[in-house]
C-alpha cells in the first residue's frame, strides 16, 4: 500500500466540499454538521484523496458524519483506512461506541459498514424526505430512511 498522511483539517483553509460532496448531496446538509465536526484528511503525496468528518453526539458517542473517497482510489481498502481511523480516535477520546448513518437504498455502504464490525442499531423514518427538498435516487430507488449503525468500542 502507498505511503498516505493523515491530517486534521487546518480551519484556515477552504472546506472541502469538492470531497464532502462525495458522500453528501447538498452543500446545504454539509453546512448542518460540518462547522461542528472534525474533518480529516487523506493524501497520498499528491492530492487529497479521502474525507471523514467525525462530529461529537455526547460525551460517549462519535459519529462519522461524512466519509468519501475519490473515484480513483475506491475499492482498494482507503474506507477501511479511514474507518480504522475513527476508531483509534474514538478510543483515544475514551468514547463508548462510533455510530454512522446511510440511506437505506445504500446497500453497498451498509455492507461496507457491517464488513468493519457496525451493527445496523436503529432507523431514522424519513429522514431523507424531511431534510432533502429535492427526492434522491440511489441504486435506482428513492431515498427515505436512515440506517444508523454502531461500533462498539469497548
Amino acid at each position: 500500500m502507498e505511503d498516505f498522511t493523515f491530517s486534521l483539517f487546518n480551519s484556515d483553509s477552504e472546506i472541502p466540499y469538492h470531497l464532502l460532496m462525495l458522500a453528501d448531496e447538498t452543500k446545504e446538509a454539509i453546512d448542518r454538521y460540518i462547522f461542528n465536526s472534525d474533518i480529516y484528511l487523506l493524501h497520498d503525496g499528491i492530492e487529497d484523496i479521502a474525507v471523514m468528518a467525525l462530529y461529537k453526539n455526547n460525551d460517549t458517542e462519535l459519529e462519522i458524519k461524512n466519509i468519501a473517497v475519490i473515484e480513483s482510489y475506491r475499492s482498494k481498502g482507503i474506507g477501511s483506512i479511514l474507518i480504522n481511523k475513527a476508531k483509534e480516535i474514538a478510543k483515544e477520546n475514551h468514547y463508548k461506541k462510533l455510530t454512522v448513518g446511510t440511506s437505506d437504498t445504500g446497500f453497498q455502504q451498509i455492507r461496507f459498514y457491517e464488513k468493519n464490525g457496525f451493527v445496523q442499531r436503529g432507523i431514522l423514518k424519513g429522514f431523507f424526505i424531511e431534510n432533502y427538498p429535492d427526492p434522491i435516487y440511489e441504486n435506482g430507488l428513492q431515498m427515505h430512511d436512515m440506517i444508523i449503525l454502531e461500533f462498539s468500542l469497548f
